[in-house]
């Protein structure tokens, strides 16, 4: 091996040392290794149908945050996490120039067509400065591979190169986000942090043995395993994840909880199948069915279903979580992109590019494929698939609790009814200082099988309905078929 031999490790959504093949690779095949992350300008401005911003403030914070822990993990190695502002293909040209002695360019392949332009510029720039590279490409292989050892000890970074600073929110045109109490995810970015987290829900707690007892919350932290952030920015190996679940199932208990994880995983990879299969068909307005709907694009109705206006309690506690902290239930977003699809009938991609703009957990693949599936142009299209909003919100929010603490005006309200305040008696909605139209706004569109699911005993429009029954757990219901899901590891 030449003495000067230097590997750059262009890193994207990989921003892990543990189970990552290119370091693995490059600590084998260079005596200098170069871990690069670029901030491209191309993250950071408009999405393409609808303008909306491209990386919303909570990923953009816990994305610096990832970076961050990934350049203290780096330099404990005895190496250090380069950084710059630019395009790949041109920052990767740069430090080939400034460097003289690169072989290699590493980075793992993706599946989608802005991150397969980037890949096919930086093949450009190498070929054109006879440089090699090692790419991994998408495996398709039925069995679950062993993980790649983490090294103790990582070769250095080429003397003399700068690592480079990492920018605030601020530099790149973003607000620094405030951090609402009431958040379902109030962790922080990075491999130390998702790596804390798995111990926590699998070894401190085993709350992973009651997983699909409590996935369907809405209430705090661990109702679900919440990987989802960091699996879509690659800061823990999906991997990693499989093989600790089957080294708990041998230490502790094997059950349906811990086998629905390794479900949700699959899922991961399936919809990341579906985009190599389609490619760009998952972003077209037909789907992948190739079906016309008439889709409105009313822009007054796309706002208030974004900010939580839309006068339907369970849809607009969901959107108000959403805006206010960058996460959102797997059930919640089941019922939002329901009701944007088949309630609101407005353009699938309008809930789609919202959710990339501000899911912390985005994922291009999951977030595309599901919202096809709500708008029954992707895999699995049943005809008129339809969520009943208030069913949903009597099912997972017996009591109203989740709906009273993201919309306050309807705090007064008790129990149940809190689902459905026009159906309530003007007399009702005074005692709880609710005047629809003025403090909360009247449904900005009905259902009429939300009728069956009204409180007998209110006075409104909808007359004859439900019975009100006891709080309880969520229930999971035997027809859900295939589960929906948003992010990459589908809001475990």
């Amino acid at each position: 091996m030449s003495s000067s031999r230097t590997v750059i490790c262009l890193l994207r959504n990989d921003l892990r040392l543990h189970d990552n093949e290119l370091f693995h690779w490059a600590q084998r095949n260079a005596e200098h290794i170069v871990p690069l992350y670029c901030f491209d300008p191309t993250h950071y401005v408009g999405t393409y149908n609808y303008s909306l911003p491209k990386t919303g403030p909570f990923r953009l914070r816990f994305l610096l945050e990832g970076i961050r822990d990934l350049r203290n993990t780096l330099i404990n190695k005895g190496s250090n996490l380069v950084v710059r502002r630019g395009k790949p293909e041109e920052v990767v040209a740069d430090l080939i120039r400034q460097l003289g002695s690169v072989s290699s360019v590493a980075f793992h392949e993706e599946v989608t067509s802005e991150e397969l332009n980037v890949e096919k510029r930086v093949k450009d720039v190498c070929a054109q400065m006879k440089v090699k590279e090692f790419r991994k490409a998408v495996e398709s292989e039925g069995r679950v591979r062993p993980v790649f050892s983490t090294p103790e000890k990582l070769n250095p970074l080429p003397p003399g190169l700068e690592e480079g600073a990492i920018p605030t929110a601020e530099d790149l045109q973003q607000t620094e986000p405030v951090t609402d109490p009431r958040s379902a995810f109030p962790c922080g970015g990075g491999e130390s942090q998702a790596l804390a987290r798995l111990k926590h829900y699998f070894w401190d707690t085993d709350a992973v043995a009651t997983y699909k007892e409590t996935r369907n919350g809405l209430i705090g932290v661990d109702y679900s395993t919440k990987f989802s952030p960091w699996l879509a920015m690659g800061c823990i190996s999906p991997r990693y994840i499989y093989h600790q679940i089957k080294q708990y199932e041998k230490e502790r208990t094997a059950n349906q909880s811990t086998y629905w994880v390794i479900f949700e995983l699959l899922w991961r990879d399936y919809f990341r199948f579906v985009s190599v299969k389609y490619g760009n068909r998952i972003f077209q307005v037909k789907g992948l069915q190739d079906k016309s709907v008439p889709w409105k694009k009313d822009m007054k109705l796309f706002d208030a279903w974004k900010e939580g206006r839309t006068g339907v309690p369970f849809v607009d506690a969901n959107m108000r979580e959403l805006a206010a902290t960058g996460f959102m239930s797997n059930r919640g977003r089941q019922n939002v992109a329901s009701f944007l699809t088949k309630d609101l009938g407005l353009d699938w991609r309008m809930g789609a590019e919202w959710f990339e703009s501000l899911l912390i957990d985005h994922d291009v693949c999951s977030n595309y494929g599901n919202w096809l599936y709500s708008a029954g142009i992707g895999n699995d299209p049943r005809e008129n698939r339809k969520f009943n909003m208030i069913k949903q919100g009597l099912d997972y929010d017996n009591n109203g609790d989740y709906v009273r603490g993201w919309v306050p005006e309807l705090q007064n309200i008790r129990g149940g009814d809190v689902h459905t305040p026009w159906a309530l008696s003007t007399a009702v909605l005074a005692h709880a200082h609710v005047t629809l139209g003025d403090t909360y706004p009247a449904p900005i569109v009905t259902a009429p099988e939300w009728s069956r699911h009204v409180n007998k005993k209110a006075v409104g429009v909808w007359g004859k309905g439900r019975k009100k029954g006891p709080s309880h757990t969520p229930k999971q219901h035997r027809d859900r078929g295939i589960d929906f899901y948003f992010s990459r590891s589908k809001n475990l």
